[in-house]
């Protein structure tokens, strides 16, 4: 199975995805200092609702296209709201990616490192980036920069895992890597998506997680409706039903926000969504 983002990009997984990774660069600005992201497979940027890729699966027109039509007013937590603000600003038919929310949320301290190994992915990223001077794109394989690149000079900062799960050891490297980055900067936050075909094996991945270090961790599913849980296929691509995230060393209060943003959502996208700690919280 190939969740290459530019397959699945607006479905249910990029919209719970991606609001979390506002709710956590909100947080991070609450301070003046400056902070790093690290998003180590950072895709295009910018995604064509109308491409191939796209179209192929369909995905985008149960995610995102459910949600264009909510307005926002003051009972939306802030996440919620910028999110839509980023979605809507991207233009009609288009989606933005991490690194391109990233990069429109940093202030002139903050700094974005978005790494992609695939060369024509990665040529669309840096003309993605190219605007915006806190933003650097670079073409490498993100796991071992990640290592070269924590812990961050500002000692702040977030990192995004979030890789295609074509490889059938990918579980294991992102746990090493998981490892390997908490050792080096055990007071970061690391958001970490991951698609879920078999409970087992998910749930062993984030035992992974834990004995890595993490003392403290979110556990986010998100599953559509049971009717869309069927191994659907458009092409030779599967569709997503299932995924989720994990979220290390989450600030005070975001577990509460994104209950809130999952309850105004959750209804238009036909979505399930259920909070766990692994470690801490509880």
């Amino acid at each position: 199975m190939n969740y290459r983002h530019a397959y699945h990009a607006g479905n249910f997984a990029d919209v719970v995805k991606h609001l979390a990774l506002v709710a956590l660069l909100s947080h991070l600005k609450k301070k003046d200092k400056g902070f790093r992201v690290i998003d180590t497979h950072a895709g295009r940027g910018l995604y064509d609702l109308a491409g191939d890729e796209a179209a192929r699966t369909g995905e985008a027109a149960q995610g995102i296209a459910r949600l264009r039509a909510l307005i926002p007013h003051d009972g939306y937590p802030e996440s919620l709201k910028t999110y839509l603000d980023l979605v809507q600003s991207a233009g009609e038919g288009r989606y933005p990616g991490s690194p391109l929310i990233a990069a429109r949320l940093l202030r002139p301290q903050d700094r974005l490192i978005a790494i992609e190994k695939h060369a024509e992915e990665f040529a669309v990223l840096s003309s993605v980036l190219s605007p915006y001077r806190t933003a650097t794109a670079e073409q490498a394989d993100g796991y071992a920069r990640l290592a070269a690149l924590l812990p961050p000079p500002e000692r702040r900062g977030l990192v995004l895992i979030d890789p295609p799960y074509e490889a059938p050891d990918e579980f294991a490297r992102v746990g090493a890597a998981v490892g390997g980055a908490l050792r080096r900067f055990a007071t970061g936050i690391y958001l970490i998506w991951f698609p879920v075909k078999s409970k087992s094996e998910v749930d062993r991945f984030c035992g992974e997680i834990v004995a890595a270090g993490a003392a403290k961790a979110l556990r986010i599913d998100t599953e559509v409706e049971a009717k869309a849980n069927i191994k659907e296929k458009i092409g030779d691509k599967e569709r997503l039903a299932r995924a989720g995230i994990i979220v290390v060393n989450p600030p005070y209060g975001f577990a509460d926000e994104m209950n809130t943003a999952f309850s105004i959502v959750a209804t238009p996208l036909a979505a399930r969504t259920e909070l766990a700690w692994l470690a801490g919280e509880s």
